[in-house]
């Protein structure tokens, strides 16, 4: 077991670093009363050290928690509540939570896989550029502002449960999928603005929706067998990876909303 003592630069006291221990198939970080900065030390330090597995128990809020973070066979394991911006421009390791997370979720990802076992809070995948964010439960406002696609990367975000407004607002690119299946929210599946400045991209919502929830610049269809077929075998992983019966899942219909147009606001700028 290794502990350090540091100085905390926003407290301005000392306090005690976090325990790591470390065996031959992950390496485990004490995070309780840590602050962040040494908890993702830590994390840097296990994986420059040769560990190919964090876990990281005790979390309650700590920011930034894989950000940046390259290498497609490294996994975190976070057991608690992360703080904002968990997996910010992460770059290909699977990070996989137990219990709730809070807002900006996959902010920039590039790459990789976050598996949040709960709800989650707002401004999640804002730009995200690919990988794939699967959430058990509800989801905020604002969830996949921005998200892009290039090239082959397409960004991929599942939400279990149900979601407020602005969902899919000034998407670009990549896929969004709202599924309803367990929710401590009230009222309908998703709130309104949904897909507003929407230019790229598609979204997938299992159920109905109504014309006034959604922006104007969507187009709203029912999803076909030839395009639920392509999004069988991403609500299989999904599934697999959250403990959701798939049948289940497919049993209702679900609803495609894409853009119409993709420049949706051009006439409103004046070009020299």
């Amino acid at each position: 077991m290794n502990t350090a003592t540091t100085k905390n630069p926003i407290e301005g006291h000392y306090e005690r670093g976090p325990s790591v221990i470390a065996d031959s198939d992950v390496t485990t970080v004490e995070c309780q009363k840590i602050y962040y900065r040494q908890v993702n030390e830590a994390v840097r330090a296990a994986f420059g050290a040769g560990a190919k597995s964090v876990r990281l128990v005790g979390v309650n809020g700590q920011r930034y928690i894989g950000t940046g973070i390259k290498g497609k066979d490294l996994r975190i394991e976070v057991h608690g509540t992360p703080g904002q911006d968990l997996a910010m421009l992460m770059d290909g390791p699977t990070l996989e939570v137990f219990g709730n997370a809070q807002d900006g979720v996959g902010n920039t990802m590039n790459a990789g896989t976050v598996i949040i076992h709960g709800n989650a809070g707002d401004v999640l995948g804002y730009g995200m550029r690919g990988g794939r964010v699967f959430i058990k439960g509800d989801v905020g406002y604002r969830v996949g502002i921005h998200m892009k696609a290039y090239e082959d990367l397409r960004p991929i975000m599942i939400c279990g449960g149900k979601a407020r407004d602005f969902f899919g607002e000034y998407m670009a690119g990549g896929l969004l999928v709202l599924l309803g299946m367990e929710s401590a929210l009230d009222g309908p599946l998703v709130g309104g603005y949904l897909g507003t400045g929407m230019h790229g991209g598609e979204i997938y919502l299992r159920g109905e929706v109504e014309p006034w929830q959604v922006g104007k610049e969507c187009g709203i269809f029912a999803a076909t067998d030839e395009e639920m077929a392509a999004l069988r075998p991403l609500l299989a992983e999904y599934c697999e990876a959250v403990g959701f019966d798939l049948e289940a899942v497919l049993a209702k219909g679900f609803t495609r909303l894409v853009p119409i147009s993709h420049r949706p606001y051009g006439k409103l700028y004046t070009y020299l």
